[in-house]
């Protein structure tokens, strides 16, 4: 249907050039129409400009959507604008302060390679995850969120000798589950990291029920995945990165002796042959969510009900 952003909002036009709809916060309150808030906690370098990235595909839901964006109190964003974590982001206590929010989804970071207890936010990343796992239906995790995921279900990660970089096929395993259902059995997807999972320990996960796996590739491993509850939902690739995203990492990245030409991907003309996976990820994502809302507000009211009639 439509974001809500404030018309001062600095991805604005690019929201228009791509038929986003998106309408002011003051219009939104004269509807009769409770948005989903959807917080999004953004620790990607040069963050401001990664926002459309992840605006872009919840726009294209039928549902009316509110991002709210979260920082964290412990990281500098010393790659970012200046003052622009301060106009529009809150902390995780703030967004959640008047009701919780109704989705999160925790962008990658550069810290792949880095020791999970190293990262000098962790210990505030976690607390954030075990809060969201409690009260909101639903956290998805990108990247590196997705190996926190798995970490945090006993599954640690490994450092590769040579970044994955390009895209790549992943295979359908659950099509009968919510979200992984409705995509192609095979589909493309982009990868850009130094770290991957073990196949052997995720399997191993999945067989004493603390992981469900649904997606996988030959080059990738197991990149989709839940927890057993599916309060949290990794996909360790990028699917919501568009064509220039990714070319300008590999332009970035020319020379680098730790990164090799992205795969099935000419940087000097871009083409997206993920889009449709990405668009029907995210649309998948928020229905879920969507749903895990109207069903405790129903559960909630016929208690409400029935609490009043006796």
């Amino acid at each position: 249907m439509t974001l809500i952003v404030s018309p001062d909002y600095h991805a604005v036009p690019i929201l228009e050039k791509n038929g986003i709809r998106w309408i002011p916060p003051s219009q939104a309150e004269r509807q009769d129409i409770r948005p989903l808030r959807i917080g999004i906690l953004n620790i990607m370098p040069l963050g401001e400009k990664y926002e459309f990235n992840i605006l872009h595909p919840l726009g294209l839901s039928v549902l009316q959507l509110e991002p709210i964006w979260i920082r964290l109190e412990s990281h500098n964003y010393k790659t970012w604008e200046p003052r622009h974590v301060d106009d529009i982001y809150v902390t995780y206590e703030e967004a959640n302060r008047e009701q919780p929010l109704d989705g999160l989804i925790l962008t990658g970071a550069p810290v792949e390679t880095v020791r999970f207890e190293d990262v000098h936010y962790w210990d505030e990343i976690s607390a954030i995850l075990h809060d969201a796992r409690q009260t909101i239906p639903s956290t998805l995790g990108l990247c590196w969120a997705g190996f926190v995921m798995a970490y945090l279900e006993g599954v640690n990660k490994f450092n590769y000798d040579q970044k994955l970089f390009g895209v790549f096929e992943l295979k359908n395993l659950a099509p009968a589950h919510p979200i992984i259902g409705e995509l192609d059995d095979v589909f493309f997807c982009p990868q850009s990291r130094h770290a991957g999972i073990p196949d052997e320990a995720m399997e191993e996960a999945e067989n004493d029920g603390r992981l469900k796996l649904l997606a996988y590739g030959k080059e990738a491993g197991y990149s989709i995945f839940a927890t057993s509850d599916d309060r949290f939902i990794a996909h360790t690739g990028h699917p919501e990165y568009n064509a220039t995203r990714l070319a300008d990492e590999a332009k970035r990245d020319l020379g680098n002796p730790d990164v090799a030409p992205p795969v099935n991907f000419d940087f000097m003309e871009p083409l997206n042959r993920w889009r449709s996976h990405r668009n029907t990820f995210f649309a998948q994502w928020v229905s879920y969510c969507y749903l895990k809302i109207s069903t405790h507000d129903m559960s909630v009211k016929k208690n409400l009900m029935a609490s009043a009639g006796e």
